[in-house]
């Protein structure tokens, strides 16, 4: 079972891993067309968030914003797939900052083809997040044995 556990872990991750290196053979000096098409995207979210909150976004070059996310993905797919919870987290946090930015259905008419598009990818999403909270809740409600009970079970056998 627990092998069968880690090729789940794997090919779960994988998404996240492939999409980080081709990020990352794409990045160059420039951040590469991560960037390009994050660019107005994360213009439009960070305009709607000072209209609706009155706080200014601070400025920052994107490249930055594309290279923290390549580096989440990477250590985070890393960590997983050894069964970390620590793994799964930084997952959880790339996926809570990324899906509304890069998937933005809300900011397209229902009519048009976009709209579908992003929403479909924004539930894909969401579905990932589902599975990795799913992990970490599963991986938390396991009860740990401790070393007393074993010591204890050992002793009364003999």
């Amino acid at each position: 079972m627990a092998f069968l556990s880690f090729i789940g872990r794997v090919l779960f991750v994988s998404v996240f891993a492939f999409s980080a290196w081709q990020e990352f053979n794409d990045f160059g000096v420039d951040g590469g067309s991560a960037v390009t098409a994050l660019t107005p995207k994360f213009n439009v979210l960070s305009k709607d968030f000072t209209t609706h909150t009155g706080f200014q976004v601070p400025d920052f070059e994107i490249k930055f914003l594309v290279a923290g996310a390549i580096a989440l993905k990477a250590l985070g797919s890393f960590l997983f797939i050894f069964g970390s919870t620590i793994g799964a987290t930084l997952l959880i946090v790339h996926q809570l900052i990324a899906t509304p930015i890069l998937y933005d259905f809300y900011n397209h008419d229902i009519e048009k083809k976009e709209f579908l598009q992003l929403f479909i990818k924004f539930t894909q999403s969401l579905a990932l997040l589902g599975a990795l909270l799913f992990f970490v809740g599963m991986k938390n409600s396991i009860p740990r044995r401790s070393s007393t009970t074993k010591k204890a079970a050992k002793t009364k056998t003999t």
